[in-house]
């Protein structure tokens, strides 16, 4: 627990930083941070006997966060469409023209679900940091998710009697939940609020949408990781797993984060 404190802390500060005095190193904290995530995804898949298109994902993944800086979502989705049509010619060819591909289906099926499910998501949160209040936003993102990760741990802890997804993940409960959305609905509205000067309402929405997509994609990362038979992507991060074990409920919380303000601010 002190170890998983510290690296959280660390990281957090860290961000702090970055948001107050260079926003836009955020987009090479993330692509560096999503780089890591999807090396650690790929020799998992490729452990469990999943022969994904690695250097695609690796490269075409940069290309997907940084695409967003100039272009926006123009620059996002061309980025996607011409890794998904590499990675289809990539496994095409990966045994040579005179030798089929085998489990070519599956393994282009799981290699494009990576790419959306990492770089294409962790890209819209890079994307808020060039809007306006770009840090603001980024901090609210953040801001949200821990307060959702704090009310879902105290409450889980402190009355958690039943369980909410016991066959994939064990120690979540529907008093956790409820917590994650008490505290993570209130730190929304703070946000909205004070750092980005709006309808304190709007959290209202933000809130409970992120976290319930976060718990979501916590529960398809355990899942993920229950088909493959480990208990973490990786070992970078004392106490907390790998990289991908701190971003399961991110990806999916920016891409809300975004959708929600640009919807409504």
């Amino acid at each position: 627990m002190p170890a998983a404190i510290g690296v959280g802390v660390s990281l957090g500060a860290a961000i702090i930083v970055i948001l107050l005095f260079a926003p836009k190193v955020w987009f090479g904290l993330v692509a560096v941070a999503l780089a890591i995530a999807t090396w650690e995804v790929a020799k998992r898949l490729r452990a469990g006997g999943y022969d994904i298109a690695l250097w695609p994902l690796l490269i075409g993944g940069q290309a997907i966060i940084w695409a967003s800086w100039p272009w926006g979502q123009t620059g996002q989705l061309t980025a996607f469409t011409a890794t998904v049509l590499v990675a289809m010619v990539w496994k095409l060819l990966a045994q040579g023209l005179s030798e089929a591909p085998k489990n070519y289906l599956r393994d282009l099926a799981i290699t494009v679900l990576v790419l959306a499910w990492l770089p294409l998501l962790a890209s819209f949160g890079t994307y808020l940091v060039v809007q306006d209040d770009g840090a603001a936003r980024v901090a609210t993102l953040m801001i949200v998710v821990v307060c959702s990760d704090v009310g879902g741990y105290a409450a889980g802890v402190l009355f958690g009697k039943h369980p909410m997804a016991p066959a994939i993940s064990p120690k979540k409960s529907w008093e956790g939940m409820a917590g994650s959305l008490l505290v993570g609905g209130i730190g929304a509205v703070c946000s909205v609020h004070f750092l980005l000067g709006n309808h304190w309402w709007i959290g209202l929405i933000l809130g409970p949408g992120l976290v319930i997509c976060a718990t979501l994609g916590d529960l398809v990362e355990s899942q993920v990781k229950r088909d493959l038979g480990i208990k973490d992507m990786g070992t970078l991060l004392p106490g907390h797993g790998g990289i991908m074990d701190r971003l399961d409920s991110l990806l999916p919380s920016a891409f809300v984060v975004w959708a929600v303000l640009t919807a409504l601010l």
